[in-house]
């Protein structure tokens, strides 16, 4: 069998092209599809196109687009030249899995930075007498409009008591 994967499908770490590539061959649910159905194993593309119910033509198109990202890579059997068999190739799974890691410890940090102020904020709060409760923090606008309404029902409070 010759095996033959497309020329940029083996790059090293995830680029943004190569990423911009396989999220747009992911975008379409019929390649979707197609990737699930070779999880189960190598497949023709006959048999794609029969499970897909998609025509030879629209299959070919989809796994061309696959083939170019470098989600899938065909191989062509000794035995017949006609056939071309698909299957899953998996460091561009791995790649992308590593960037998805990569974001959800950035975010991750984020949120432990967060909850770790959100926490400081509170417990200062606390000691001054502050409601804690979202929406009153110190210099927050709500907070602020809160205590001018209520400086101004003083003052008028203290007019109406003049007069």
């Amino acid at each position: 069998m010759v095996r033959r994967a497309h020329p940029h499908a083996r790059s090293g770490r995830l680029s943004d092209d190569r990423l911009s590539r396989t999220f747009a061959a992911l975008a379409d649910p019929t390649r979707r599809k197609a990737i699930e159905l070779l999880r189960r194993g190598p497949q023709r593309a006959g048999e794609l196109a029969d499970a897909l119910g998609s025509t030879p033509a629209g299959i070919s198109r989809h796994l061309r687009v696959l083939r170019e990202s470098g989600l899938v890579s065909e191989e062509v059997p000794d035995v017949d030249a006609r056939v071309r068999v698909y299957h899953l190739e998996r460091e561009p799974f791995d790649e992308l899995r590593t960037w998805v890691e990569d974001v959800e410890a950035f975010w991750g940090e984020q949120l432990a930075a967060f909850k770790a102020y959100a926490e400081r904020t509170r417990g200062r709060s606390a000691k001054r007498g502050i409601d804690a409760r979202p929406g009153n923090e110190p210099g927050d606008s709500r907070t602020t409009a809160r205590a001018a309404v209520s400086a101004s029902a003083k003052r008028f409070s203290a007019q109406r008591g003049r007069i």
